[in-house]
């Protein structure tokens, strides 16, 4: 969580963002997204994300407790998490506004859209972020907005099957 901390430490220092979208595996980047905005006292939003495949931090943070699922079926793999982390979900609760729950196909098109506008290549939990912001564009209208990407590790046929305007299939 302290590597994660340094560098949202920075970018939020530098950018001053009004809320961040920050795809949640197994809850330190979030947590560390949250300990440097704590640290530098500002009031930015902290926005979770995860796959409706692999929901299991949605399904805690509405609860108020930790909710294990049964599966996690998602293409974006870094987020494909079961048990949420109890110390995690503790930091995430008392720090985070809200949770975005968005598809594979979501993330397929921020997939998509990211190549296409910025020629970068992202996987799947980091196009998470950018899926969130566009579902819930409506509301952010005159904000300074910010979206976590920090993975380029996808699979070349899944990236192939994305431009081709689909998503990886798991079963």
């Amino acid at each position: 969580m302290a590597g994660v901390a340094t560098y949202a430490y920075e970018f939020l220092k530098a950018a001053e963002p009004d809320v961040v979208y920050v795809p949640i595996g197994l809850g330190s980047g979030i947590c560390g997204v949250i300990a440097a905005r704590d640290a530098l006292g500002v009031s930015t939003r902290i926005v979770g994300v995860v796959s409706r495949g692999a929901d299991a931090y949605a399904q805690s943070f509405r609860a108020g407790h930790v909710v294990n699922t049964n599966s996690a079926i998602t293409f974006a793999d870094d987020m494909a998490v079961r048990p949420p982390s109890a110390d995690a979900l503790s930091v995430i609760l008392k720090g985070a506004d809200h949770i975005v729950t968005v598809t594979d196909e979501d993330i397929a098109h921020a997939i998509r859209f990211l190549y296409a506008t910025t020629h970068t290549l992202t996987e799947g939990a980091d196009a998470a972020s950018v899926a969130a912001v566009i579902k819930e564009k409506d509301t952010l209208e005159g904000q300074r907005i910010g979206a976590i990407i920090s993975g380029q590790n996808i699979d070349s046929d899944w990236m192939t099957t994305i431009l081709s305007g689909n998503h990886p299939i798991l079963s």
